[in-house]
């Protein structure tokens, strides 16, 4: 007889955090050093860009998390306050070194103010899909721009919504297959909601975990920074200034607050 072909049962769970979306099962494996996001070829880009739109200003990171950006830009001579919703995310930061030295104000980036103005604001790693609504993130560009010297400048890094990728008929995409992890997402392009699907596996069991998001288009975007009183300055590729095209899978937005108050 042939070999006999065996199952393994696997067990999803639900994961509901008090904390979020982005609570203690997430933070406690957020910073993955084998990750790209998490290489110097990504990192310092970045750095380099948000320091020099700071210049001798102050920088607010919106959705700071771990401090994967906010850190080494305080390291380079910027003060960075953040905001973050997630305390399990603040307290990986703070457990950094340097992490201490930086500010964070617990809330909700679309509507959380903080004392002071900045010369510069950002919002990294498609973060600004996290605001599930477009008055979210209307409110969010507001808020920035309430935030901001004169002159000073907004930076959003977010992907192209990958609708291209999709095969007619279909909307889910698959996004990574490795050991032990599955991810995938759904989307509803008449709301412009999607959805991420994670899957982790341990020891024979599988845990599962769903985050909500909206897409949102660069000439959307462009709308609700005019809507917010600001201008587009820049838009790249990606942190190394590569141009922006037709056949781009992310970009790097710069919007910039008037110089002189308009009347």
């Amino acid at each position: 007889m042939g070999g006999r072909s065996q199952c393994v049962a696997l067990v999803f769970q639900f994961v509901d955090d008090p904390d979020g979306y982005f609570g203690e099962p997430v933070a406690a494996s957020y910073d993955d050093s084998s990750d790209p996001m998490f290489q110097s070829e990504a990192i310092d880009p970045a750095v380099s860009l948000l320091a020099e739109l700071a210049g001798s200003g102050r920088a607010l990171e919106l959705a700071i998390g771990t401090g994967r950006i906010g850190l080494p830009l305080s390291q380079r001579g910027v003060p960075v306050h953040g905001i973050e919703l997630s305390r399990a995310m603040v307290a990986r930061l703070r457990g950094k070194p340097g992490g201490e030295a930086i500010d964070v104000t617990i809330g909700d980036m679309a509507a959380t103010r903080v004392d002071g103005t900045f010369t510069v604001a950002y919002l990294v790693y498609n973060t600004i899909n996290n605001l599930t609504s477009q008055e979210a993130q209307v409110a969010c560009f507001r808020n920035v721009a309430e935030h901001l010297t004169p002159g000073g400048c907004f930076v959003i890094e977010t992907n192209v919504p990958p609708l291209r990728r999709l095969p007619p008929g279909q909307d889910i995409l698959g996004y990574r297959a490795a050991p032990g992890r599955i991810v995938s997402y759904s989307f509803d392009h008449a709301t412009q909601q999607y959805r991420g699907h994670y899957v982790e596996f341990t020891d024979g069991r599988g845990e599962y975990r769903t985050i909500p998001f909206r897409y949102v288009w660069p000439s959307e975007l462009d709308l609700m920074a005019q809507l917010a009183g600001l201008r587009l300055h820049d838009r790249w590729a990606d942190w190394d200034r590569e141009p922006f095209t037709t056949d781009s899978r992310s970009h790097v937005s710069v919007w910039q607050k008037p110089a002189v108050p308009q009347g």
